[in-house]
């Protein structure tokens, strides 16, 4: 299958580089990820994914917290893989990364206890948003949990306007669903249940959102 076209991190391949310093940055880097992995709660014994694996600061953070959890990443962008890979061998972590073309995901049924993604969704068209979703339900056992955390509906005027610098980047085509909080409702037509926004947090750029559903 031809890999899907996708956006890079920054919208454009050669900014790439350059994404953990625009994170740090503009937006509140520890808090944001520490709510994240909270929010994940990774317990002892779990298989767990990141859907968006990006430069693997997550994933850092997740296996800091518990090692002895079973997570894997999953990318379309083999470049990130790479600058991932370096940061894994510098702190000596063991962690599995997959590449995929943007459709079917390379895991089994009902394969993960968990699955986080983070500034991942608004990335994605309608088509992709809803297919990624799909492929997460059918991944997650039962019970399973899907956490987000992206970009949702500005908790201001400012937060409004800061987000059209995300937006000229990252396209607004793909962003218009997440600005107008439409992100829970395509989980929910995924066939979660309980989909829930847990919290926000503001930052230079827009309003961060935490999302949550059971399969």
């Amino acid at each position: 299958m031809k890999s899907k076209t996708y956006i890079a991190a920054l919208g454009y391949n050669w900014l790439t580089n350059f994404y953990d310093l625009a994170i740090s940055i503009t937006m509140p880097e520890k808090r944001f990820r520490t709510k994240l992995i909270d929010l994940v709660n990774p317990l002892e014994g779990e298989k767990i994914l990141e859907f968006g694996f990006g430069t693997g600061e997550n994933l850092i953070l997740g296996v800091n917290r518990n090692s002895n959890v079973q997570f894997k990443g999953l990318d379309i962008d083999p470049k990130v893989k790479r600058i991932a890979e370096k940061k894994f061998k510098a702190n000596s972590i063991d962690v599995r990364l997959d590449i995929y073309n943007g459709g079917k995901f390379p895991y089994q049924n009902n394969a993960f206890d968990k699955v986080f993604s983070s500034l991942v969704f608004h990335q994605l068209d309608a088509k992709t948003k809803e297919s990624s979703l799909n492929e997460i339900h059918r991944i997650l056992k039962p019970n399973g949990v899907l956490i987000i955390g992206d970009w949702g509906k500005p908790r201001s005027k400012m937060m409004r306007i800061m987000f059209y610098f995300v937006q000229i980047l990252d396209g607004f085509a793909t962003t218009k669903d997440n600005v107008d909080g439409k992100l829970p409702t395509y989980v929910e037509k995924s066939g979660f249940m309980d989909v829930v926004e847990t919290g926000y947090i503001n930052t230079k750029i827009g309003t961060y959102c935490y999302y949550k559903g059971i399969k």
